[in-house]
């Protein structure tokens, strides 16, 4: 009989972990993805789905993202169901079905007959299926983010927890890539015909490739019973924690999606660039978000959760309204625009990397799943999944293209201020049981 010793073990504990971080990691990538290319093709689903009416442009842009924001609203559902099944069975059941749900979900979006086919009924089937993606995609976080802390080594959980950012930036990365080449390969008349579905379509083998990763994961939490008599968290307890949450990420949430998700269709739609030109700018931003990620985490496992995202929301919020007249300045050289949007993204970064390990950091292991899952889907259903509907419908009321600086200001100095609260010493402090 052999006889495991330290060193096998220690092997065996960072085989894992290494496995826990990249399952976790790729359904992040997978959602991601498809939110990224839903933000670049805006304007074309807009035209495809909520067009072909007596309404306006603008009317079928909005419409495309109240659709985009109902599904937001939906997370907050999925992060208690699928965080119950998360904290009672395990991370293991809980993300495994986030994820099937997810890739069904975002296929189907590439097989949707369009207005064009079958009329009125074309954008309620759009919106339907993005519900199912916001019911995924707020079980997917919490479960995610869960695995990757609990597995993460001593003195690494920041790290750990940036790589969910760090696979954000990577699907939206790769969502506008995508929508970049489709755009300077094909022709306009075949983008709208055929091309938008591509990267849709595209999600079925990455979520099959991430599922069989899934499969094979170790479970990181116990699985509680019925009659585990261990006391649970007070409801009050966890309600305060989930309103705090929401506080300290709702300028991550809403900066984020300004710069990296609404920025094409604002880009197009305010200021009448070119498609191409707007997905640009976009993959620059999100550039910038992802190279500051995982230095933002490993930085704050060193010095703290509280610098670091703090520092993130108080630039964005000095910095937003002179990097937005930068892009807007038609005389900007093109490297300064281009220099603009990437430290937008990276700036933003700094509050993506060391977050979700910071939600981790406030939940006990019995509801880490539901309450961390439920205060990042609150945060996101509000101030992200609103930011393209209120953005679009504000400066189309206003004629004021300054709109979104405004509201990623407002929201940074609200986190900046919250973020204030957190104990210097978080990051030192062993997950709660």
């Amino acid at each position: 009989m052999s006889v495991l010793t330290a060193d096998d073990l220690g092997a065996t504990r960072r085989t894992r972990a290494r496995r826990a971080l990249l399952a976790g990691s790729v359904g992040n990538f997978v959602e991601w993805y498809e939110f990224g290319a839903y933000g670049c093709f805006a304007t074309v689903i807009a035209a495809e789905f909520f067009g072909g009416g007596t309404g306006s442009g603008t009317e079928g842009l909005i419409k495309t993202y109240a659709s985009f924001a109902l599904a937001f609203f939906f997370r907050p559902v999925g992060a208690a169901l699928f965080g119950r099944v998360g904290d009672r069975l395990g991370r293991r059941p809980a993300l495994v079905l986030a994820l099937l749900l997810m890739t069904v979900a975002t296929t189907a979006i590439g097989l949707l007959p369009t207005r064009a086919t079958l009329g009125a009924a074309a954008p309620w089937v759009l919106t339907l299926v993005r519900v199912l993606q916001g019911l995924s995609a707020g079980g997917e976080f919490g479960g995610a983010v869960s695995l990757m802390t609990e597995s993460a080594p001593r003195g690494k959980r920041g790290l750990y927890g940036a790589w969910q950012s760090f696979t954000v930036a990577l699907g939206l990365l790769a969502g506008t890539g995508l929508a970049a080449g489709a755009a300077t390969i094909l022709g306009e008349r075949a983008l709208y015909d055929w091309g938008w579905r591509v990267p849709f379509l595209l999600a079925l083998p990455l979520g099959l490739a991430a599922l069989w990763l899934r499969l094979r994961l170790d479970e990181t939490a116990p699985v509680r019973g019925r009659a585990d008599p261990a006391p649970v968290a007070a409801p009050g307890e966890v309600l305060r924690a989930v309103a705090l949450g929401i506080g300290r990420i709702m300028g991550w949430s809403a900066a984020g999606y300004t710069f990296l998700v609404v920025l094409p269709g604002y880009l197009q739609h305010t200021l009448g660039t070119t498609f191409r030109e707007a997905l640009t700018a976009t993959f620059l931003a999100d550039l910038g978000f992802a190279l500051s990620i995982l230095p933002a985490g490993a930085l704050s496992d060193r010095v703290g959760r509280r610098p670091v995202m703090a520092t993130g929301a108080g630039l964005v919020a000095l910095l937003a309204f002179p990097l937005l007249r930068a892009v807007q300045g038609g005389g900007t050289p093109p490297v300064v625009r281009g220099l603009a949007v990437l430290l937008a993204g990276a700036v933003v970064g700094l509050m993506a990397g060391p977050g979700p390990a910071m939600l981790a950091e406030m939940f006990p292991a019995r509801v880490r799943c539901t309450g961390l899952g439920l205060a990042y889907s609150l945060a996101n259903a509000v101030f992200s999944g609103c930011a393209g509907l209120i953005v679009t419908e504000l400066v189309d009321r206003t004629a004021d293209a300054d709109i979104p600086a405004y509201y990623a200001m407002a929201t940074c100095a609200v986190s900046a201020a919250t973020l204030l609260t957190l104990r210097a010493d978080d990051h030192r402090r062993a997950l709660r049981d």
